[in-house]
């Protein structure tokens, strides 16, 4: 477990972003950023903030035992931010929000595409007087193509992009990741193409516009299974938890539980043989060969599930490991975060927030850097905790100035 505390400067330490995202494909991109280092101003309505401080229960309880406004949700994508509730439809919002950008290296944005140009924000308003600017935006279906006005979201996304249909049982109805995968994917392409043009800024000198896509990044995302249509001119079939091209690679149910048995080759299949006492069902040539395997799984599934359910979990497990063939248990969440390789890794981290009883627990940053570490400087913001701090500190604005932009409902 990682603990918030000062650490070394991070990779992007000196990268401004001003975050006008919401939900979690957005939120999930800069939060990575802030791990790095980089100074996040997330761009709030005032009075409401980012939809997801409501999609709860749970939600952080204060020292009443009482849910704030807080929910989980919200805490998963946004530490290592300041929050400024900024209302920018309003002329004097406006001005604040473009003042702002004179000091910022990346401008990201995920609303539905056209709506910031109707404020005189779109990157071609903008690049003539902020030339250095990285300006992503983050949309379902993109600035171009006839789906371009469309609202996107994760689960239609996963519904349109063909995941679903890869998932879940082979003969019942497609089923949705259970994490927004399809969000998550989007903001990590969107976070690896900042990373790219800022690097290429340093060489040019010139900002430029980043279009990612919930749904171009959802088809990309498809891999392996989307090259198997591309190859073959066959659609990929839905196998529940086996795979296509590879046996046994799936689910299995032991005496007490389910593993998972990924055999990759040949040699792992004769091992698992091996370990199980039946080294005849390696020498049967309708097994010794993967190609085999796969041609003939009807065959042979069967007996392997009435191999594995005669054992522990724990059985599999360790007389597997010692043979180096892949094996290991279907966690569920509590023994994940138990896990003594995910608690030696550091995934959890315990951060103070304003709100709360307690140090929150977060799903810490999985990247290890030799020089520049990830930090957790900042708990996901209340709604509009720094307004004051950047209006100050960032604009030079007097108590006055920021009072009348309060009354004026511009600021929160």
């Amino acid at each position: 477990m990682t603990t918030q505390g000062s650490q070394k400067p991070g990779a992007l330490e000196g990268v401004r972003v001003l975050d006008l995202t919401r939900i979690l494909a957005g939120p999930s991109a800069t939060q990575i950023l802030g791990d790095y280092g980089a100074d996040i101003i997330k761009i709030e309505k005032p009075g409401q903030g980012d939809d997801t401080r409501g999609w709860g229960p749970p939600f952080v309880q204060d020292a009443a035992g009482q849910d704030t406004s807080e929910s989980s949700y919200y805490l998963s994508a946004n530490r290592n931010k300041r929050s400024l509730a900024l209302d920018f439809t309003k002329p004097e919002g406006l001005a604040v929000l473009k003042k702002l950008l004179a000091s910022c290296d990346v401008l990201f944005e995920n609303f539905k595409a056209g709506t910031l140009e109707k404020y005189g924000l779109g990157y071609e308003q903008l690049r003539a007087e902020f030339p250095r600017l990285v300006y992503c935006s983050l949309t379902g279906f993109g600035h171009t193509g006839p789906y371009r006005e469309r609202a996107g979201y994760d689960f239609l996304i996963q519904g349109m992009g063909g995941i679903m249909s890869l998932t879940g049982p082979a003969d019942g109805m497609p089923y949705k990741i259970g994490v927004a995968k399809s969000d998550l994917i989007c903001g990590l392409y969107a976070l690896s193409a900042i990373l790219a043009a800022l690097y290429s800024r340093e060489k040019t000198g010139q900002g430029q516009f980043i279009d990612v896509a919930l749904l171009d990044t959802q088809v990309a995302a498809l891999s392996n299974a989307g090259q198997y249509y591309l190859t073959s001119g066959n659609v990929t079939p839905r196998m529940g938890n086996a795979h296509p091209t590879i046996v046994p690679y799936e689910v299995f149910e032991a005496a007490d539980g389910y593993i998972i048995l990924a055999v990759g080759n040949d040699r792992q299949f004769r091992d698992f043989c091996d370990v199980a006492g039946r080294i005849d069902l390696a020498d049967d040539a309708r097994f010794t060969a993967n190609k085999s395997r796969v041609k003939n799984r009807d065959i042979l599934l069967p007996v392997l599930r009435e191999i594995i359910a005669q054992k522990s979990q724990d059985w599999w497990m360790q007389a597997l490991e010692k043979r180096a063939v892949p094996c290991g248990p279907v966690n569920t969440l509590d023994k994940v975060f138990a896990d003594p390789q995910v608690e030696a890794r550091g995934m959890v981290t315990d951060m103070t927030h304003a709100l709360a009883a307690a140090p929150v627990r977060l799903i810490a940053n999985p990247v290890k850097f030799s020089g520049t570490p990830v930090s957790y400087r900042r708990a996901p913001p209340p709604l509009g905790a720094d307004t004051d701090d950047v209006l100050k500190a960032e604009l030079g604005l007097g108590d006055d100035e920021i009072s009348t932009l309060r009354q004026q409902g511009v600021v929160s």
